[in-house]
C-alpha cells in the first residue's frame, strides 16, 4: 500500500496539496457556500466542506506515496461533503489528481479500482446533482431530465475518466522508461562481459606462448648446462628475451583493460617469423607451408586471428609436441585455411575443454569462421576456416 518514495517528493507533494487547499477551499466556500437561512446548519456545512477538503488534498498528498490510501480518503471526503449538501466544488478538482495517481503509481489492483471509481463516481455525482441540486434544463420534465441527466452522467465520467486515462499514459510510459533502462543495463553487461573475454582471451595467448618457451628453454638449460654452458647461457638470452616480450604484451593488455576503448597494436602476418623463430628456440621445429600466398593485403581481424590461433597452437606443440610441428597456410580468394599438426608424445594430449583451444574457437567464430581440434591417431590436428571475402 506504500511505494518507495523519496523525501524530496514527498515534500513537494504535501506542499502541491497545500497550495490547492489554500487556492481551492475559499473559492468553494465563498463562491458555493449554502443558502439554507440557517446559520447552524449552514455552519455544519461548512464545517463538513472543511473536513472533506482536508481529506481529499490529504488525498492528493499522499497520491505518490500510497494511492490506495489517496483513492479511500478521496471517496470519504466526496461523501462527506454530499452529506453537507454541497453538489461539485473547484476543490473536487483534487479528486482528479488523486484519479491520475491512482493510474499512474497504484499496484495493479489499485489501478482497477480507481477505473470503477471514475465509472461509479461519475454516475453518483450526475445522480446527486439531479436529485439534491435540482439541476435540469428547460422545464425539467420529461425527457429533458433524462436528457439532463445522461449529458451529466456523460460529463462526470469523462471527467473522471479522463483524469485516469492521463495517469495510465503515464504509467505506460514510466514502464518503457524502466524498461529500456534495463535494456540498456543488459547491453552494457554484456558488452563489458565481451570485452572481459577478449582480454582474457588475449592475455591466456601471450602468457601461455611465452611461459610454454621459457619453461622449454629453461628445461634445456638446466640439462645442457653441466654439458655445454655457452648453450645454457644461450637459453637463459632467449628466456630474458621472450619475458620481455610477454611482459610489453601483458602491459599492453592491461592498457587496454584500464582505458576499455584503448586499441594497442595488434600482431599482424608479419610478426608471424619472430612468433616461429620464438618456436625454435624454445626447441620445436616449425615446418612451414604458404600455398597459394596471400593476394594482397588481408583484413587486421584476420590477421589477428590467423596469428593468435597459431601461436596457441604452436604453444600446445610446445608442450605435448615431440619436437616438429607442420604449419600450412592456404590462402584462397575467399578464405585462409590454417593447419596445424604435430605428433603427440606418449599418451599426452590436449584437454579438450581446456581454454586453448575454447580461446582458439572462439578467434575463428569472432571473423565467422570455424575451428577443429582434435587428435587424429597420433597426432593432434588444428584446422581454421576463416573467411576474408572475394578479392578485387
Amino acid at each position: 500500500m506504500i511505494r518507495p518514495l523519496s523525501r524530496t517528493a514527498l515534500i513537494l507533494d504535501i506542499v502541491g496539496a497545500a497550495l490547492l487547499f489554500l487556492v481551492l477551499v475559499p473559492t468553494s466556500l465563498v463562491f458555493y457556500g449554502p443558502g439554507t437561512g440557517n446559520d447552524a446548519i449552514g455552519g455544519l456545512a461548512v464545517v463538513g466542506v472543511f473536513i472533506a477538503s482536508v481529506l481529499m488534498c490529504g488525498g492528493v498528498a499522499i497520491g505518490r506515496l500510497a494511492p490506495g490510501w489517496a483513492l479511500a480518503a478521496a471517496w470519504a471526503g466526496a461523501v462527506l461533503q454530499m452529506l453537507s449538501g454541497f453538489g461539485p466544488l473547484p476543490v473536487n478538482f483534487a479528486i482528479l489528481l488523486v484519479l491520475y495517481a491512482t493510474s499512474a503509481w497504484g499496484t495493479r489492483r489499485v489501478l482497477w479500482w480507481g477505473f470503477g471509481s471514475a465509472l461509479f463516481g461519475g454516475f453518483v455525482a450526475a445522480v446527486f446533482m439531479i436529485i439534491v441540486n435540482g439541476v435540469a434544463f428547460g422545464t425539467g420534465s420529461g425527457w429533458e431530465k433524462v436528457t439532463a441527466g445522461t449529458l451529466l452522467l456523460v460529463i462526470s465520467v469523462m471527467a473522471l475518466g479522463f483524469a485516469w486515462v492521463c495517469g495510465l499514459l503515464w504509467r505506460v510510459v514510466l514502464r518503457a522508461r524502466r524498461t529500456r533502462s534495463a535494456q540498456l543495463q543488459a547491453e552494457a553487461l554484456a558488452a563489458e562481459e565481451q570485452e572481459r573475454v577478449r582480454i582474457a582471451r588475449d592475455m591466456h595467448d601471450v602468457v601461455a606462448h611465452s611461459l610454454a618457451v621459457v619453461i622449454a628453454q629453461a628445461d634445456g638449460a638446466r640439462y645442457a648446462a653441466a654439458v655445454k654452458p655457452e648453450v645454457a647461457t644461450e637459453a637463459l638470452g632467449t628466456i630474458a628475451q621472450t619475458a620481455r616480450g610477454a611482459l610489453s604484451d601483458v602491459r599492453m593488455l592491461l592498457t587496454q583493460l584500464r582505458h576499455r576503448q584503448g586499441d594497442g597494436p595488434q600482431p599482424t602476418l608479419a610478426d608471424l617469423e619472430a612468433l616461429f623463430a620464438q618456436v625454435r628456440q624454445a626447441g620445436i621445429e616449425p615446418r612451414v607451408t604458404v600455398d597459394p600466398t596471400p593476394p594482397g593485403e588481408p583484413p587486421a581481424a584476420i590477421q589477428l586471428a590467423v596469428y593468435r590461433i597459431l601461436q596457441e597452437a604452436l604453444t600446445n606443440a610446445i608442450r605435448h609436441g615431440d619436437g616438429a610441428v607442420d604449419v600450412n597456410l592456404a590462402w584462397l580468394p575467399d578464405r585462409v585455411d590454417v593447419d596445424v599438426r604435430n605428433t603427440v608424445t606418449g599418451e599426452a594430449t590436449v584437454a579438450p575443454g581446456g581454454h586453448g583451444v575454447i580461446g582458439m574457437r572462439e578467434r575463428a567464430q569472432l571473423v565467422g569462421g570455424s575451428l577443429q581440434a582434435e587428435r587424429r591417431g597420433t597426432q593432434f590436428v588444428v584446422h581454421a576456416t576463416l573467411p576474408i571475402g572475394v578479392s578485387e
